[in-house]
């Protein structure tokens, strides 16, 4: 079973529209129970770092995505689910994140223009899974001020961006995959990334 799952405030609906596009099945799950079932999940991001820590511990599921994860379970974060896997973020430094990966989230400088809006192009990095079948500089769409920086994501980077700062656009390390872009919002590039995904 593929789970996306909701903590509250996630793109729910922009992904399931992309998984009903390619004509998947899935479930929305809320729950540790849900996680324990799910042979694959999907982590939606939008809205803050606090926010969505805060319900995941609220929902007490923090050591169950961890488990899972551990377990070898397949997992894609978009965007804020992304950032999730990491240690913590300057979007909200007093809480812990998951701490899957070391390191801390940067928010772009001061001189950028926030939010990072829009389609930007992708600098594949080796011949990573999430990008296969595709160029080897897709453009994506984005939506976001923070941001994981190249040299913490760089022992697992898929994929690159620019942006002011070069950083962290993709991830992959084992079953665990992670996209600062919105695959959802991305068109048939962004369908033939979640296929991917899936066939990992």
């Amino acid at each position: 079973m593929i789970a996306i799952f909701d903590y509250g405030a996630g793109n729910l609906r922009s992904v399931e529209n992309a998984l009903d596009a390619i004509e998947v099945k899935y479930e929305i799950v809320n729950d540790a129970e849900g996680l324990a079932r799910a042979e694959r999940i999907i982590l939606p991001g939008v809205g803050h770092f606090g926010q969505l820590i805060r319900s995941l511990d609220s929902l007490g599921v923090r050591e169950a995505f961890k488990e899972r994860i551990s377990a070898g379970v397949p997992f894609l974060g978009i965007c804020l689910g992304l950032h999730a896997l990491f240690e913590r973020s300057e979007e909200a430094p007093e809480l812990d994140g998951l701490g899957v990966y070391p390191g801390e989230v940067k928010r772009f400088p001061k001189d950028a223009r926030v939010p990072h809006m829009g389609w930007n192009e992708l600098e594949s990095q080796g011949s990573p899974r999430l990008l296969a079948n595709l160029p080897s500089r897709p453009y994506v769409y984005f939506a976001h001020s923070y941001y994981v920086p190249e040299e913490i994501g760089s022992d697992n980077s898929a994929a690159l961006c620019e942006y002011g700062v070069r950083y962290t656009a993709a991830l992959e390390a084992g079953n665990v995959f992670g996209v600062q872009f919105h695959p959802e919002k991305s068109g048939s590039v962004g369908q033939q990334i979640v296929r991917n995904f899936l066939a990992c």
